[in-house]
């Protein structure tokens, strides 16, 4: 994942804030999600306002310590397709 990149929740993902911290659910492909820390909510909700998930994880105040982690949990949403590029969305308009 190129954390430089501008990046957005796919568009046919619901999200459903839990106490735990989320549901993700892509009406698409049917997958569902847990997000289990209510910091990488905040960071999947952030992301379409910066351009670039870099930007996003300085806005969230995800320091440097757990941006690795932070980053492998999109890469697995990127893998489920509830995370994508942001051209992706724009190109499916």
């Amino acid at each position: 994942m190129d954390t430089t990149r501008p990046w957005a929740l796919h568009e046919a993902v619901s999200v459903r804030p839990e106490p735990f911290g989320a549901l993700l659910y892509h009406f698409g492909n049917r997958k569902l999600s847990f997000l289990k820390d209510r910091r990488l909510l905040e960071l999947v909700r952030a992301l379409p306002e910066h351009d670039s998930v870099d930007a996003a994880m300085a806005a969230t105040d995800i320091g440097a310590d757990d941006r690795a982690r932070f980053t492998r949990a999109l890469e697995s949403l990127v893998a489920s397709d509830i995370v994508v590029p942001r051209t992706s969305l724009e190109e499916s308009a």
